[in-house]
């Protein structure tokens, strides 16, 4: 064993390394590994474990790689630009042949650990104003509830996602003028609440919003990048958590090989985009935001059209 001395008002006390402290923490892990596996063999009844490896064999198949791949590019998109997981998700796996209910359901339940890990990431990085996260909170909240329990049970979400892609693609082109005029002095943001919900209920419904919405409209104010971002991300795992709840209440999951591809790739990519965040400047980044708006709202306002022709 390894110690460190340091001193102390005059005396000497000996601390462990931090070495020393990850080999404790593997040695429990084992042990809890081990407990664990050993009360699953002797317990479990022989028919409840033919059907946990029936689970897994349908499970761990080729497709997952896939599906973690897509989580992996939609995170790092979400998380550097704080905006658009759910649409870069949900087109990926509309392209790989995913019907859309379980394509939207999916989403929907893989964001709850992406954005937990990805707001942790940004809180680790300082990247929260925690102001701004309080005053998105409640009414996004309120507004993800709303607006899952409307699709769930009320209205059909392929009617009104191409009146969203219009929306968003007029705010995409607004934040694109915003990078390229010289930076703008920071302007107070009115109705942060309201915004909020709005952008949580089209989140829900739409498949994707809060951060198009909530987050170029608070870039195009001329707030700090990297604060804006992660405190938009922190507050979407709230979000993600309600509309999630609200969908499992009412329209239930199918596909858990889906949730799971989505949430590996999505908790590997989610430090390095939080790092990626405080290396790109002001400009070159509502660009890229206004230009991957009106890409996707484009998409969507096309594959409508060409259903109704």
């Amino acid at each position: 064993m390894t110690t460190r001395t340091t001193a102390v008002a005059g005396s000497t006390t000996a601390k462990p390394s931090p070495s020393f402290k990850w080999w404790q923490i593997a040695v429990v892990s084992v042990l809890i590994v081990t407990l664990l596996t050993a009360a699953y063999y002797y317990a479990v009844p022989g028919a409840v474990q033919a059907n946990v490896r029936t689970f897994f064999h349908s499970l761990f198949t080729t497709e997952l790689l896939f599906y973690i791949i897509v989580g992996l590019c939609a995170q790092l998109v979400d998380g550097a630009l704080g905006m658009a997981y759910g649409a870069t998700s949900s087109s990926l796996l509309l392209g790989l042949g995913v019907s859309p209910s379980v394509s939207s359901a999916s989403v929907h339940v893989a964001e709850v650990f992406t954005t937990g890990a990805s707001g942790f990431a940004h809180f680790k990085l300082g990247n929260v104003n925690k102001k701004l996260f309080l005053c998105l909170l409640i009414p996004g909240m309120i507004g993800a509830v709303s607006g899952a329990y409307l699709l769930s049970d009320k209205i059909d979400g392929d009617v009104i996602k191409p009146f969203i892609s219009a929306y968003l693609l007029v705010l995409g082109i607004i934040v694109i003028r915003k990078g390229i005029q010289k930076t703008k002095r920071k302007t107070k943001t009115k109705r942060l609440g309201p915004l909020a919900f709005v952008g949580g209920f089209m989140d829900a419904i739409g498949g994707g919003g809060w951060g198009p919405i909530v987050t170029s409209t608070l870039l195009s104010k001329g707030r700090t990048v990297h604060y804006t971002i992660g405190s938009v991300n922190a507050a979407e795992f709230f979000i993600s958590l309600s509309s999630a709840a609200t969908f499992l209440i009412f329209t239930g999951i199918s596909s858990w090989q889906v949730i799971v591809g989505l949430v590996i790739g999505g908790v590997i990519a989610s430090p390095f985009a939080a790092i990626l965040v405080r290396k790109i400047k002001r400009k070159p980044l509502m660009i890229m935001v206004g230009v991957l708006i009106i890409i996707l709202s484009l998409r969507t306002i096309i594959a409508t059209l060409l259903h109704f022709v």
